[in-house]
């Protein structure tokens, strides 16, 4: 079979096809046809880290869908044919966060990822793919969508009638924009661009501020609901972005901290969220548990991932610089 593994210096040139020995499932395991990977913001940081301890010879990309091709012994809850996806983390399958998942995680610093033909994964570790999605769709869910299942609804329980702010037009960003919607709440997005706000608006949002043009998003933010801020914020931006977010923040608000997409640098003045009763809600992803609750959602609700763009499996390179551009709407996808 053919994978890609990252070898030598930083970049894509890093990126290295291969021909290996298709793996076989041992007891409990599941052997999967990957037919389609999906980018996140994580996989940059990991192209550019190439060749540091724990990534040379690695397979990159944690999400991915496909077929079960083989099962191993003692499986009874997979069938060859079953479509599946792989959860971002191997071992947390259900209850609270443990540190020692991180090492767990696909396409990390100690587990290979989904840019293969086959893969082998604990039977634990997948989820079936909802009837109404196709494998594409699927695989652009174990990473971006459970990330914003798990901290606005899992643990920040938005609901109708709340106001989320939602930096961008990523991944994260468009699903909780759409989860957002389906339950009834308010959505405000900020972007650099008015394509990508109209985009977001046929989506659902109903408040759009272009922050190239409003610098003081915050203010925007303060004044399109009367004062009284957004309930829910999905920080994805970083240092850039978290000040003027816990400045849109409201009364009892909550931010739910995920994104380094501006670096790592300053940290801010956390003074306001005391006074106004806020939280901050630290999010890396989510369980196989949380997972398979956010796909019942999306059959429920019909929600359908944004796919941006589409590459061939030889078109990888491609494919990474398509996300660094950060031109993309939505997820951008690789087809085996």
């Amino acid at each position: 079979m053919k994978a890609y593994h990252l070898h030598g210096d930083a970049g894509v040139g890093s990126l290295v096809r291969a021909d290996v020995t298709k793996p076989e499932p041992a007891k409990g395991e599941v052997r999967i046809r990957v037919e389609a990977a999906s980018l996140n913001y994580r996989d940059l940081l990991t192209l550019d880290a190439a060749g540091q301890g724990g990534l040379n010879g690695r397979v990159p990309l944690s999400d991915g869908a496909g077929v079960v091709d083989a099962v191993g012994s003692d499986v009874t809850q997979w069938h060859v044919g079953d479509r599946v996806a792989a959860s971002f983390f191997r071992d947390w399958i259900s209850g609270p966060f443990k540190s020692g998942y991180v090492a767990s995680a696909h396409g990390g610093r100690t587990l290979d990822g989904l840019l293969t033909e086959y893969v082998v994964l604990p039977a634990t570790a997948l989820v079936a793919v909802p009837e109404h999605l196709s494998v594409m769709e699927a695989a652009t869910l174990p990473c971006a969508a459970v990330t914003a299942w798990h901290g606005l609804i899992t643990r920040g329980g938005l609901s109708k009638g709340d106001t989320l702010l939602v930096q961008g037009t990523g991944g994260v960003a468009l699903f909780g924009l759409q989860f957002a919607v389906a339950l009834g709440a308010r959505v405000i997005v900020i972007s650099s661009s008015n394509a990508k706000l109209d985009r977001a608006k046929a989506l659902g949002a109903s408040i759009l501020i272009n922050y190239r043009d409003t610098t003081d998003w915050d203010v925007a933010v303060m004044k399109a609901t009367d004062g009284q801020g957004a309930s829910h914020i999905l920080e994805l931006g970083g240092p850039a972005t978290y000040d003027r977010s816990i400045r849109s923040v409201a009364s009892g608000g909550k931010i739910v901290q995920i994104g380094v997409l501006t670096g790592f640098g300053p940290k801010p003045d956390l003074a306001r969220l005391q006074w106004e009763n806020a939280d901050i809600i630290g999010v890396t992803v989510g369980s196989v548990e949380h997972f398979a609750a956010m796909n019942r959602f999306l059959a429920e609700h019909a929600i359908h991932p944004i796919v941006d763009s589409t590459y061939g499996f030889d078109d990888v390179p491609d494919a990474y610089a398509d996300l660094r551009a950060g031109s993309h709407f939505g997820k951008v996808v690789v087809k085996l």
